[in-house]
């Protein structure tokens, strides 16, 4: 088994997608499907999305919940963290080695915590 896709969820469709669109541009993510509450980038052997939630109801970020992309290079952990930060995410911890992995947390402008890591 492995896992499929993520989803986070937002309360600005326009605002997310503007923000993750430029987080992964560059990289060997796309976006393969924006219809509706949902938007959604593929990478190699995963997806990941944006959606308003089904229930109608805010969508509110989880306390413990993180997804976590793997870039390949320190360069590229930190060229995104710093672009993150350009675009209103939050730092939740700078570049540099944890857990034997060169890694940086930010959260998205819906303040979903992502790891960036190496």
């Amino acid at each position: 088994m492995k896992m499929n896709y993520v989803v986070f969820g937002t309360n600005n469709m326009e605002q997310a997608v503007q923000f993750y669109d430029a987080l992964f541009e560059g990289s060997e993510i796309n976006k393969v499907h924006a219809q509706g509450r949902m938007t959604l980038w593929a990478g190699h052997d995963f997806m990941f999305a944006v959606a308003e939630p089904f229930d109608g109801e805010e969508a509110t970020f989880g306390n413990g919940i993180m997804v976590g992309f793997n870039l390949g290079s320190s360069s590229e952990v930190e060229r995104l963290y710093n672009k993150a930060l350009e675009m209103g995410g939050i730092d939740e911890g700078k570049p540099g080695i944890r857990s034997a992995r060169f890694s940086a947390y930010i959260r998205d402008l819906d303040k979903n915590k992502i790891c960036l890591f190496e």
